[in-house]
């Protein structure tokens, strides 16, 4: 029996393939990616084997094939075609619905064939939208109102995935992820913005200053191997009381508090600071608010392990272990 991964070449997919593997799941890997050094590495020898399959979720008879070769036990669908510019959202629209929308329904169908003990669908705090002010914290009942393809595909994706369990006996969660940080995160041909942590991470390992703007704005960031974890316990869990969990710390962090994590780490990093811009390019805000962890922990009892400090130590010293500098 093997737990299949879409994604998992993919930066939180290849976190996800790791955490199963090490935590003793025999993982089958599917992306349109194949795995490179720097990911065989980050792997390394896990507890039990990982097969990277090489297809694209979008074709039906090669998501098929997957059931052919293998007796299929859980599902974790993590890959995506993440668009967060809206140049990006114009530019690939039907790439976006494609991988987000089709990919999820041949996944799906996948799980019906082979009548998985549980389907998850990894979803993001962008289903959530413009349902709230910035300044409020969001949980599983708020209504959402994603604005962009990409939240807008998501949030379909999850209703689809609740409603396909309904129809034929599946048991499926969908986990909503707040925004992720660590190893692994690198431009891909589906990920094409990258995070501050990454830009001054990659700052520090070079031995290059930081250049800083809109230090007040901020995020609710979560490590990756928290993320990994908390998906896993989901997945694992013989009873899921709910079939939505949001994925988070609940903490909103500022620029200037991770700023200041990444100084007390590397002192000597050269800070610079230019003047204010005057405006925004349209897309390009960010306006949710945190998101509530509550429901997990109450349900599952599931709490991330790491605080900003641990989370930029262990990233750091990725960055300087795995030679990954970009």
């Amino acid at each position: 029996m093997v737990t299949l991964v879409t994604g998992g070449t993919g930066f939180v997919g290849a976190n996800i393939v790791k955490d199963l593997a090490d935590n003793g799941h025999h993982v089958v890997s599917f992306d349109i990616n194949g795995p490179d050094k720097l990911l065989e590495d980050f792997v390394g020898q896990a507890s039990s084997p990982v097969a990277f399959i090489q297809g694209d979720i979008v074709d039906p008879e090669s998501v098929a094939r997957l059931g052919r070769d293998y007796q299929i036990d859980k599902i974790v669908h993590a890959a995506v075609y993440t668009v967060n510019r809206e140049a990006l959202e114009i530019k690939r629209s039907r790439d976006v619905i494609a991988i987000n929308l089709e990919g999820t329904a041949n996944l799906l169908e996948l799980a019906r064939t082979q009548q998985t003990k549980r389907f998850i669908y990894v979803s993001s705090g962008a289903a959530y939208g413009s349902a709230l002010p910035s300044d409020q914290t969001l949980n599983e009942e708020t209504p959402p109102v994603p604005e962009n393809l990409y939240g807008i595909t998501k949030f379909a994706s999850e209703m689809i995935t609740r409603r396909y369990g309904q129809l034929h006996g599946l048991s499926t969660a969908t986990v909503r992820l707040s925004t992720p940080y660590g190893p692994m995160e690198r431009v891909t041909g589906h990920r094409a913005v990258m995070s501050v942590f990454h830009d001054w991470t990659g700052r520090v390992a070079r031995g290059e200053g930081i250049t800083t703007e809109d230090m007040d704005d901020g995020r609710d960031y979560i490590y990756i191997a928290d993320i990994a974890d908390g998906l896993r316990t989901v997945l694992d869990s013989p009873n899921l009381p709910h079939n939505l969990y949001n994925l988070t710390t609940g903490i909103w962090l500022t620029l200037q508090e991770i700023l200041d994590g990444v100084i007390e780490l590397s002192p000597s990093t050269q800070v610079t600071t230019p003047p204010a811009k005057l405006a925004v390019a349209a897309g390009e805000n960010y306006s949710r608010g945190p998101l509530s962890s509550h429901r997990l922990f109450r349900d599952l009892g599931w709490t991330p392990s790491y605080d900003l400090k641990a989370g930029l130590t262990d990233y750091l010293n990725w960055r300087t272990e795995s030679g990954y500098l970009d």
